[in-house]
């Protein structure tokens, strides 16, 4: 966390460079204080409000008749049209909401995913052992990023030539407001004409394309992949999925399905070098690793927040929300709320209870993938710990300029293998 300060009048949430320079934690701190929900114009936008408590990102998360995701989830102002177009699980509320998750939930849960547990062991090894050979490389190319989507390549069924490919797509179309991974950055104008692209990134496009040519293979077919779960499956309210909503949902697979995890395992291990005590700690008591992970998440918070629009007039903690405005649930802030964390700034991976709000707090949007990223996480540092005498930095962490995503691009470590 950067050790500079705000005064309340100085916060804006909507400050890239400030995000890109880690400096959302002390404007969250801020907030938390003195006003939990905060009123935040934007240059570019229709303002919004920011929701920095514990309890009121919950109230939120949990009522979608009062805040709806139907009028998009990203603070970008999209007119209805646009909303149509680019509608995708996320955007969706209640019956439909609920049949569409319902597509995959059952292979990303419960009897399902314990399955895939000793595949997802094997590829573990494989990543561990190739990033091992050297001394120092870079932990976001070598390892973070490298395992999740190498999972993600064989649940949708893909040859793994293509995982560098998936790689890049999710960076263009997440990292649409960092110039290292934009075609065309959020903010410039140009992106208007990108209006009806998720993200507004051209590299939709390119992922439109892709996840056509797999549909038209596996359509008809038996195979058990997501891919052939989206094509020959019709949901339980009995209306099949239209081109545009395969579109998205397969959109929203390459990048959820990648994107959230990779960073997570980044800021946790990051977390691990700077507290060398609780990286020992892990390392002597393996068998605790599962209460480990949920404070390695909470720690992690790789998605920064979603937005709700308004239904209706309503308070919320003393403020007066109208119908239409947008409510920025910051979960991030959530999981360093001190009235739910002791000491929330301090890693322990011994805090139990620990309710954190990583991938949301038990409304109906919580994140499909929650149980798959806990095993991913687990998985890989029971191989990875055991292996490692010490670990440190060897030059600078970059972060993505965003505050969508919580991401590290690059994270330079040398290792002495055990």
């Amino acid at each position: 966390m950067t050790t500079k300060t705000f005064s309340l009048q100085d916060v804006d949430l909507s400050n890239l460079e400030r995000f890109a320079r880690n400096e959302g934690w002390p404007q969250f701190d801020i907030l938390r204080r003195e006003a939990p929900v905060h009123w935040n114009p934007e240059p570019r936008g229709h303002g919004f409000w920011s929701v920095t408590r514990h309890a009121d990102i919950t109230t939120v998360d949990r009522d979608p008749e009062t805040f709806t995701s139907t009028k998009f989830v990203n603070m970008e102002d999209v007119d209805e049209d646009y909303m149509r177009i680019r509608r995708s699980m996320l955007e969706s509320d209640g019956v439909r909401h609920l049949a569409l998750r319902k597509l995959i939930q059952r292979d990303l849960t419960g009897r399902t995913l314990l399955r895939y547990r000793e595949f997802l062991r094997d590829i573990t090894t494989v990543t561990v052992t190739e990033a091992l050979k050297e001394r120092e490389f870079d932990f976001v190319e070598k390892v973070s990023a490298d395992f999740p989507i190498q999972v993600l390549a064989r649940l949708l069924a893909v040859p793994e030539s293509k995982t560098g490919q998936l790689i890049e797509w999710g960076n263009r179309i997440i990292g649409n407001t960092d110039p290292d991974y934009g075609d065309v950055l959020l903010d410039d104008p140009e992106s208007e004409q990108f209006t009806h692209l998720p993200f507004r990134s051209p590299a939709a496009l390119e992922v439109f394309e892709y996840g056509r040519e797999l549909a038209a293979e596996r359509r008809g077919g038996d195979g058990e992949d997501l891919v052939s779960r989206l094509v020959n499956k019709i949901p339980e309210d009995g209306t099949p999925l239209s081109d545009n909503e395969f579109d998205n949902y397969f959109l929203l697979l390459v990048v959820a399905g990648n994107e959230t995890t990779r960073h997570a395992i980044s800021h946790a291990m990051l977390a691990l070098i700077n507290n060398p005590d609780q990286l020992h700690w892990l390392q002597n008591n393996p068998d605790k690793m599962s209460l480990a992970v949920e404070e390695l998440v909470r720690w992690a918070s790789p998605v920064y927040h979603f937005r709700r629009t308004a239904t209706r007039d309503v308070e919320l903690d003393g403020a007066q929300i109208r119908e239409g405005d947008k409510v920025i649930m910051w979960f991030a802030s959530g999981n360093r709320d001190e009235s739910v964390f002791d000491d929330p700034y301090t890693l322990d991976l011994t805090r139990s209870p620990n309710h954190h709000i990583t991938f949301g707090n038990g409304g109906p949007h919580f994140c499909l993938g929650s149980a798959l990223a806990r095993m991913e996480i687990t998985l890989m540092f029971e191989a990875l710990l055991p292996r490692i005498k010490s670990i440190e930095l060897c030059g600078d962490v970059t972060r993505v300029r965003s505050n969508f995503v919580n991401g590290i691009k690059k994270f330079p470590v040398r290792v002495v293998p055990a």
